[in-house]
């Protein structure tokens, strides 16, 4: 039978189990997970935070993680600035990084959500504003999202996968784990 885990992964925690290359330890799975036989399908960069899947089964990993297969993946984004809505067209269009064009993604402004607090906390400006937004991707480049609102002139402060096909981490806090 095939095993399933939803992980809430924090801030800092690296998406592996095992930081042999580091000389300093930081954080990985295996601090929260002691399950043999289940690994990450896909990555989420060490500073993102939110759903990761986890599971024993090779073909499901790769069917998760394959950008071919266009699985979306909703991200709540805290950014730098004020966007408005017409700010994100260019992400419903897809734009063009420096490792080519992006697939058109959902893009939507929202209201601050109801999340736990990160640790350490985003750093305040009073003089910046910023605003959420609400961006599903059927890709998965390396830091894209981060890189997509850059490039709109709207750095990530703050970035939380939500969900993952139809996992979501819809109550589970950060570093608990359910099986799917």
């Amino acid at each position: 039978m095939t095993r399933l885990i939803l992980f809430n992964k924090p801030f800092g925690v690296l998406s592996q189990f095992t930081d042999t290359k580091s000389p300093s330890p930081r954080p990985t799975l295996s601090d929260f997970i002691d399950l043999p036989g289940v690994y990450p399908a896909g990555r989420l960069d060490r500073d993102s935070e939110g759903l990761l899947v986890l599971t024993d089964n090779g073909r499901l990993q790769a069917r998760i993680a394959d950008p071919k297969r266009r699985m979306e993946k909703t991200y709540l984004a805290q950014v730098e600035g004020a966007p408005q809505e017409a700010d994100l067209e260019p992400l419903r269009q897809g734009l063009t990084l420096k490792d080519g064009p992006t697939r058109p993604a959902t893009a939507r402004l929202i209201a601050p959500p109801d999340l736990w607090p990160r640790d350490p906390p985003v750093r305040a400006r009073k003089t910046v504003p910023d605003r959420w937004i609400e961006v599903t991707l059927t890709e998965g480049r390396n830091r894209q999202v981060r890189r997509m609102t850059a490039a709109l002139g709207f750095p990530t402060l703050r970035l939380v996968r939500w969900r993952v096909g139809a996992w979501t981490l819809d109550g589970l806090g950060p570093g608990a784990w359910r099986e799917g």
